[in-house]
């Protein structure tokens, strides 16, 4: 499995115009079943869509996609990769370090465009996609 970031889903399900490799390599995880996604990353794209029509075209593509069920050990991970991170000179939100937790915690790799992950990886235990 996959986790998939915000840039990702953003790019193939908010975007008029789509034609960049991440929506075709996001294309073939789906095709395989191997597409994650958690609640934080699902409102974060959801986030800011400006018409109730777009919002709910882009709420039912996602809803294809059920949710990986967090728990405590999830965000305690993330503070210890926030806090780890942070004493070393990285910042980075508590979404992007919930996702280096439930990547990690689940043995998934994590599909995004945003550079910071790069930084991450060199910190915590998460492989990229």
């Amino acid at each position: 499995m996959v986790l998939v970031d915000t840039p990702v889903w953003s790019l193939a399900f908010r975007r008029k115009t789509v034609s960049a490799p991440q929506v075709e390599q996001l294309a073939d995880l789906i095709a395989k079943s191997e597409a994650a996604m958690i609640g934080p990353i699902r409102q974060e794209v959801l986030s800011g869509i400006r018409t109730p029509s777009e919002f709910s075209k882009v709420r039912l593509r996602l809803r294809a996609f059920p949710d990986v069920r967090l728990d405590e050990e999830h965000f305690e991970r993330a503070a210890e990769f926030f806090n780890l991170c942070r004493s070393r000179g990285i910042q980075g939100s508590n979404t992007d370090f919930l996702i280096c937790a439930v990547a990690d915690l689940h043995g998934m790799a994590i599909f995004t465009t945003d550079r910071d992950f790069e930084h991450f990886a060199n910190q915590v235990p998460i492989r990229l996609h």
